[in-house]
């Protein structure tokens, strides 16, 4: 579903000017890094070049061999840097720029003034004529002193290396040096210049220059990497905001069933300029991914999109909220950003809910055969618990967990016990082996958060625990109950239906396979299990070529998959 066809007429703000001009530099700084490093590369692209400027200035054989040394480096920064330019970055403008004249001054060494060398005076000249589209701000955690002090480590570590080979090596392989000599040809290999050495053997000059270029070059790659790496501020939620955020909630939670998950303290928060309203979200890989639904009046929900994208453009992430309802996706919509519908949430009434009838007779037979096995369930508000209950609870959710990563950004609120909270866990002779956790959906609604078995419980005991809190339900005054959310559900009843098409009976295969490492077609079966009310839910996004970044930090946000922990924390610090 095109985000057009939701739109209305309000005048799109995630579009800035100079999107043309942005793409069209970004392309061009991507095409010219890539030619310098050809140009280093392959013989054939430096024999194709006919001007002589090194001779013409004097210039001795050395400096070609570090003008190529310096052109490779800038050549893969040019690449790295145009992630950088696409998100506006005014560091990625400034790098690029000295880049281009290091490149263009480099090629003279290299004797090809006319050729590539031009093209990199273009592309200066291109970005300071387009300064001004290039205002995003760094990212809160910035990488300098990191970047400064791994550039220093790798020219220490390369400096000390090849000390140590050119004092180490036999009289046979070179003719003897003093320690200030050893010192200058170590310190010159870091910029691919011979020193006062002088070699027997070919292979010892050849290693000694290879570990300069290597750690010198790295020093470089490193520390620009650093500085343009999209650095991810740790999120936290204050008093204060969870204070505000709980305010919305009492008075507007019951429109979204997951709008008590924007309470999960890993998250950032924006309100509107009226306070009515607010976006929760996370910024992953240089993309900010806000949760479901704004909170609050969703009349004032433009108010705190606005804040949002202008977030967004200020530090250059890429906007996106992943779970918005049908009318959350309408008001994201009018912002020019595009909407997928990415699967349904199972939602039962538990006024009507009953096992009994033919289409619970597998539920029927599932919580029959559990309480055969002598498991009772126990449904509590978590204020219900004993003293030292919930502890006990939440270190056996996380022994059953069965990975390291907690699962859930936009329907987990990743703790135990909230007040309102409702707590069933299902027990066989005094011991849990099962436990769900529903929080609170406006005044009679419930979320399910947390759904944990020991592995060696019987099967169906999550089955006899969600029905046993449906039927519950009442006593409670819940009327609705929201149960997992199934990704992609429809394309998975059509691909299965009888006369479905090829493209979708391919989709619901790739769908079915998939499931065999992330529970797609699992847990629609299970849902679908309780006869729910599929409610569709969506993801935002900018266009079709950001969503495989947003694709990314959606998946490592939800826990599905994604870089280490120590390298998200490394990104943090």
């Amino acid at each position: 579903m095109s985000g057009r066809a939701l739109a209305g007429e309000r005048p799109a703000v995630w579009r800035v000017t100079g999107a043309a001009s942005v793409a069209a530099i970004t392309w061009v700084t991507r095409l010219v890094g890539l030619l310098a490093v050809i140009s280093v590369v392959l013989p054939a692209g430096r024999r194709g070049m006919r001007g002589h400027v090194a001779v013409w200035l004097g210039l001795p054989q050395d400096a070609t061999t570090a003008a190529a040394a310096v052109v490779l480096a800038v050549g893969v920064l040019l690449i790295m840097l145009a992630s950088g330019l696409k998100r506006r970055k005014r560091r990625a403008w400034q790098l690029a720029l000295a880049a281009s004249v290091v490149l263009a001054v480099s090629h003279l060494g290299m004797q090809h003034v006319f050729g590539a060398g031009m093209v990199a005076v273009a592309l200066a000249v291109t970005l300071v004529l387009n300064r001004r589209h290039f205002v995003a701000l760094p990212d809160p955690v910035t990488g300098k002193w990191v970047a400064v002090r791994v550039f220093l480590q790798l020219l220490v570590a390369g400096f000390v290396i090849n000390v140590a080979l050119l004092s180490v090596a036999p009289s046979r392989f070179m003719a003897p040096l003093s320690f200030p000599d050893r010192m200058a040809e170590a310190a010159l290999a870091l910029f691919g210049v011979s020193g006062p050495a002088e070699f027997h053997v070919e292979w010892m000059d050849d290693l000694t220059a290879t570990v300069g270029l290597l750690f010198g070059l790295g020093a470089v790659l490193l520390a620009a990497y650093f500085l343009l790496r999209s650095a991810e501020p740790a999120p936290h939620l204050s008093e204060d905001e969870k204070a505000r955020l709980k305010a919305l909630l009492d008075k507007h939670g019951a429109r979204d069933s997951l709008g008590y998950f924007a309470l999960r303290d890993d998250k950032f928060v924006v309100f509107s300029k009226t306070g009515k309203a607010a976006v929760t979200y996370r910024v992953i890989a240089g993309a900010a991914i806000a949760s479901a639904d704004p909170l609050g009046d969703n009349e004032a929900w433009p108010g705190a999109i606005e804040e949002f994208l202008a977030v967004c453009r200020r530090h250059g992430w890429v906007p996106a909220a992943m779970g918005c309802s049908e009318l959350g996706a309408t008001a994201w919509a009018r912002y020019d950003l595009d909407v997928l519908e990415i699967g349904d949430e199972a939602v039962v009434d538990a006024a009507t809910f009953t096992l009994e009838g033919r289409v619970m007779r597998g539920v029927r037979q599932a919580v029959a055969k559990t309480k055969r096995a002598g498991y009772a369930v126990r449904v509590r508000r978590s204020e219900e618990l004993a003293e030292g209950e919930l502890a006990e609870l939440e270190a056996l959710a996380a022994k059953w967990r069965g990975s390291d990563t907690e699962r859930g950004f936009s329907m987990a609120l990743g703790r135990m016990g909230d007040p309102g909270s409702v707590l069933v866990t299902a027990e066989q002779d005094g011991v849990v082996r099962g436990l769900l956790q529903f929080v609170p959906w406006g005044s009679d609604g419930l979320s399910l958060d947390v759904m944990r078995r020991d592995r060696t419980a019987d099967n169906g005991i999550n089955e006899l625990m969600i029905s046993e809190l449906l039927l519950a339900a009442k006593d409670y005054g819940v009327r609705y109950v929201s149960l997992n959310f199934a990704a992609f559900r429809k394309l998975l009843e059509q691909g299965r239906r009888i006369g479905a098409g090829p493209v979708a009976r391919a989709s619901a295969k790739v769908l079915g396979w998939m499931s065999h490492w992330v529970q797609i077609e699992t847990l629609y079966r299970f849902n679908a299990k309780f006869q729910p009310a599929w409610v569709p839910r969506y993801l935002v996004y900018p266009g079709v070529r950001e969503l495989p970044r947003v694709g990314v930090a959606v998946f490592e946000a939800e826990g599905l998959a994604g870089r280490s922990p120590r390298l998200r924390r490394l990104l943090r610090r």
